[in-house]
């Protein structure tokens, strides 16, 4: 479904992602983790050209193109096949809930306003705010902000939904709420790929769980390997730090 290889990105004399790979197939959820600065956030936007990579290929389906020479109706059309949830929500503050969600369909993929509507509502229905259409970001919570952001995302019925350290802006008491809609989106079988600290989402719903540091991957495999049975001394070094005790077992 989607391959992505050796991607290369540098800021400056800054070597962030130093030949990345990439495989998902349809229904996967990916989980990449790893310590702030890593490079998992610019991997991410590299996908969806939000960040234009220095090398490397993508296969998507029937798109094949170098990631530092797509052209506007390629990128458009990758574009067109994800959807991209932000960490601090990137919300219209001067829109409602469900304008918001209405936005990228009537805009960008010019649905019928009626039709927008009717999907945005759906959507809104589906992580739990079918009584905040007509609410501003300004009067929603922050999880309810971010399930907005995850409406939006399901409004246009991705091929891959990508999530930027989705409840990283949250409260801890607002988490919940956000990884309950992930959940539920993975048992229905959308394919995500996830930037995130949150383990347990991690050992429970991810198929696959990838480790970066220094903008390499250090390790990946299924969340038992990855947290049970990890074989670089990196990767132990990261679980013993972010984990509690009883959940670490080598």
């Amino acid at each position: 479904m989607l391959s992505i290889k050796n991607v290369h990105k540098s800021f400056g004399k800054l070597d962030v992602l130093k030949g990345v790979d990439l495989t998902v197939n349809k229904g996967d959820v990916v989980v990449i983790l790893g310590p702030s600065g890593s490079g998992k956030t610019t991997f991410l936007r590299c996908i969806n050209f939000l960040e234009t990579a220095d090398q490397g290929e993508m296969e998507f389906d029937d798109i094949k193109t170098p990631l530092n020479g797509a052209s506007k109706k390629t990128i458009a059309a990758v574009r067109k096949k994800t959807a991209f949830v932000f960490q601090n929500y990137n919300l219209f503050n001067n829109k409602t809930a469900l304008e918001n969600v209405m936005e990228g369909l009537v805009i960008a993929r010019k649905v019928p306003k009626a039709q927008a509507e009717e999907i945005a509502k759906k959507a809104l229905d589906k992580v739990g705010l079918k009584e905040r259409y007509d609410y501003y970001p300004s009067s929603l919570s922050g999880g309810q902000q971010q399930r907005v952001g995850i409406a939006r995302a399901i409004a246009v019925n991705p091929d891959v939904i990508l999530f930027d350290e989705p409840t990283s802006a949250l409260d801890p008491e607002l988490i919940g709420e956000v990884l309950s809609v992930m959940r539920k989106l993975a048992r229905e079988g959308t394919t995500m790929i996830v930037v995130t600290h949150e383990m347990s989402f991690a050992q429970d719903v991810a198929s696959h769980v990838i480790f970066m540091d220094g903008g390499k991957i250090v390790e990946q495999g299924s969340p038992r390997e990855f947290f049970s049975f990890p074989k670089e001394e990196r990767t132990r070094q990261f679980l013993k730090r972010i984990l509690p005790v009883d959940d670490y077992v080598i």
